[in-house]
Formats: structure tokens, C-alpha cells, sequence
């Protein structure tokens, strides 16, 4: 009898740590190297945030908190869906977690049986198929392409539902792509979906408040309310308020499957660090200007990698709507050489022999279910961003 469960043989290791932990390791060792990989805003924690968390110290918040989050943070994240997205949601309706992962994983956990399928568009987050494997269900990709923006559409949608379908992952805007739904894309899919009342929708608005331009955020529940009694509406304080490290993230739906979760997270971790959650109320029912401060950076180091991108021979980088990402095709350049005579075969070589050659670490796009791409966080300052672009116009102006 093997001793590890054979649920590891399904599972894969997280391809965003693994980069980001080889560039710490090559910097350590004294490589001038510039990591790309990490999707975290490079800004500090805003001080009325931290002040609020100093506070809960002083006043003795440190006991157990309850499994779904203190009342406070509840209330807050019910006032927040409704300020911002127009959905009514109780305080019981509501739960708060361990970051936007355990969210995930709890409500996979409450609710698939083995055979149950979730569809998930790809490019997709490295963790959403992991997780749905560990939980016992199936994931079932679809496809997008550069063309359409990496966007699900009706049509692919409507094919990929079975009987099996149990849920539809919905990351908007997407982690690895940038890509993000305008209500128009979203009514489009939600008429798929009311044909179909077996489907549940599990939408990760995580990057809500990262949207650029004139591109308003809309979330599906928001776009067609009779989808709301089959919608968990996901979201967390770590991307628009630089709380990464926090680890808090939350979400709202149907009160017996917020109670499933909160049986799941029970017997699992319990509530989150009480600290982090005082924090979370400040931050959610705080001054919320210096989002809008961040956002512009945001937009101007977007401008300047797209940019800087295109320019690179062999590589097509389009603008992404929101979040910090790109996701440029490679493909051009598979099947060249580096001047060491390495034969360029997939995105990952591609990306490996980069950080070799340049010392630039990103992440290579079949890590993310669709390649060759490969991801660039732009979550750090211009100078570096524009260093970093430099160094892949040389190494693609190197290959033969």
C-alpha cells in the first residue's frame, strides 16, 4: 500500500511559485535577475489598513474568530456588493477565508462528487484545475485565442455543457490574460446559462477594481439577477488594496451553500487570522482613493510593456483590459535557435532559455492551459519593466 494519496498523482505544482522561487534562488546567488512571475502589486499596504489591524492588537481582537468571518467584516463585504455591484446580500450570505483560495477550494469541496464536471476557460489561473482535481471533480477546458481576447463565448459554452456540468469558473478580468468581460460578452454567456439550471456560476472578480480605459467592471449575478440563486460571487482585499500577504478573501451566495462551506472550513482551518479581518473592514469600508491612484500606474506600465512587447521581433502582445498581466504569443519564434544552438520547441523552453540567457523570469503559458505565451506580472516599478523588455527584444533579436 502506498503511503501518499493517489489524489497527488492528479495534482500539479504551482508553475507562478516555482518561477518565482527559482529567480529568488538565482538572485541569491548573485545572477542580476528580474522576476516577472509573482502576481503582486509591488505597493505597500495603505497606512489607515495597517493602523486599523495595529488597533485590533491594542483592544485584544485575537481570539477565535468565528469560521465565516467577524460580524464586522460580514456586514462590510454585504455593503460593498451592493456600493459596487449592485447585489443584495445578508450578512449570513456572506463568508470570509483564507485567502481567495480557500474560497475556491471549500466551495469545490462542498459541493462535487466524483464525475462532476467544471468547465474553465482557458487560459485559467494555474490553481483552478488543481483544485477541482483535488476535490474529486473533472475540469473541462475551452478554448479561446488571441483573437477573440481569450474570452469564452456563447457558442464554445453552450457546447461544453453536459448533465455533468456542475459549474462554470468564471475569471474576469483573468489571471494569466488581463481579459475582462464587458456586460454585453457576460448577457451573451448568461443566456447560455439560463437554458441550462443544472450549471452554478462561480465568478473570481479578484482583479474588479484593475480595469483600465473606459472599460466598466460588471459581475455575472449583477448582469442577469436570475442567475443569483446559482452564483457564488467571489472576491478578496490581496490585488486593489496590496493586502497579498493578509491573506483574506471572501465571497457571497445562497445561504445553504455558504453554510456547506462553512462546515468544510470548520473542520479545516477555522476563521481567518481575527488581525487580518479588522484590517479587511477598514479596508472595504475605508477611503477607497488611492485605488484609483494605483490603477493609473497600473495603465501607464501596461502601456509601456504592451508597447516595448510588439516591438520585439517574433512577438504579438495585445492590451489587456484590467488585472496586471499580458499574455503575448510566442509562437512565432518555436522552432528557432539561441545562439547556443538550443532548438526553441515549446513556450516553456522559451522561457526557460530567456531566464538563462537574460536573467528575465515569466512564467511560459501551457502552465495556463494555452500556449505558446507566456505570462509577464507588470506588478513592479518602470524602470525594471522597461529593463526587462529590453532584455527579450535582445534575446528574440538573437534567435535564428
Amino acid at each position: 500500500m502506498a503511503f501518499l494519496a493517489d489524489t497527488l498523482s492528479r495534482v500539479k505544482p504551482s508553475a507562478t511559485i516555482a518561477v518565482t522561487q527559482k529567480a529568488r534562488e538565482l538572485k541569491n546567488a548573485g545572477r542580476d535577475i528580474i522576476g516577472l512571475g509573482a502576481g503582486e502589486p509591488d505597493f505597500d499596504t495603505p497606512d489607515n489598513i495597517k493602523n486599523a489591524a495595529i488597533e485590533a492588537i491594542r483592544r485584544g481582537e485575537t481570539k477565535y474568530p468565528p469560521v465565516s468571518g467577524i460580524v464586522p467584516l460580514r456586514e462590510a463585504i454585504a455593503k460593498k456588493f451592493k456600493r459596487e455591484n449592485n447585489l443584495d446580500y445578508k450578512p449570513e450570505q456572506t463568508i470570509v477565508g483564507t485567502g481567495g483560495k480557500q474560497i475556491l477550494f471549500n466551495a469545490f469541496m462542498a459541493t462535487l462528487n466524483p464525475g462532476d464536471e467544471v468547465i474553465i476557460p482557458r487560459p485559467y489561473w494555474v490553481s483552478y484545475p488543481e483544485m477541482v482535481a483535488i476535490c474529486g471533480g473533472t475540469s473541462v477546458f475551452t478554448d479561446t485565442s488571441i483573437d477573440n481576447g481569450f474570452k469564452l463565448t456563447a457558442s464554445v459554452l453552450e457546447k461544453a455543457i453536459t448533465p455533468k456540468t456542475k459549474w462554470l469558473l468564471m475569471n474576469s478580468p483573468s489571471n494569466p490574460s488581463g481579459a475582462a468581460y464587458t456586460e454585453a460578452e457576460l448577457r451573451a454567456l448568461a443566456d447560455v446559462l439560463l437554458k441550462h439550471p443544472h450549471v452554478w456560476t462561480l465568478t473570481d472578480d479578484m482583479y474588479e477594481h484593475l480595469t483600465y480605459g473606459d472599460f466598466v467592471f460588471k459581475t455575472l449575478a449583477e448582469v442577469e439577477p436570475k442567475l443569483y440563486d446559482r452564483t457564488l460571487t467571489m472576491n478578496g482585499v490581496s490585488k486593489a488594496y496590496a493586502m497579498t500577504g493578509w491573506r483574506i478573501g471572501y465571497a457571497a451566495g445562497p445561504v445553504a451553500l455558504i453554510k456547506a462551506m462553512d462546515m468544510i472550513q470548520g473542520q479545516q482551518t477555522s476563521g481567518a487570522c481575527t488581525i487580518a479581518q479588522w484590517a479587511s473592514v477598514e479596508a472595504l469600508n475605508g477611503p477607497q482613493d488611492f485605488i484609483a491612484k494605483n490603477k493609473a500606474i497600473f495603465q501607464g506600465r501596461r502601456d509601456l510593456v504592451v508597447s516595448m512587447l510588439n516591438q520585439a521581433r517574433g512577438i504579438t502582445c495585445p492590451s489587456p483590459e484590467g488585472a496586471f498581466y499580458v499574455y503575448p504569443s510566442c509562437a512565432q519564434l518555436i522552432g528557432k535557435k539561441t545562439k547556443a544552438g538550443k532548438l526553441i520547441d515549446t513556450d516553456e523552453t522559451f522561457c526557460a532559455e530567456l531566464l538563462e540567457a537574460e536573467g528575465v523570469a515569466v512564467v511560459f503559458g501551457s502552465a495556463f492551459g494555452l500556449g505558446p505565451n507566456f505570462r509577464i506580472s507588470y506588478a513592479t516599478s518602470e524602470t525594471l519593466l522597461e529593463e526587462a523588455c529590453t532584455r527579450i527584444q535582445r534575446f528574440t533579436a538573437s534567435l535564428t
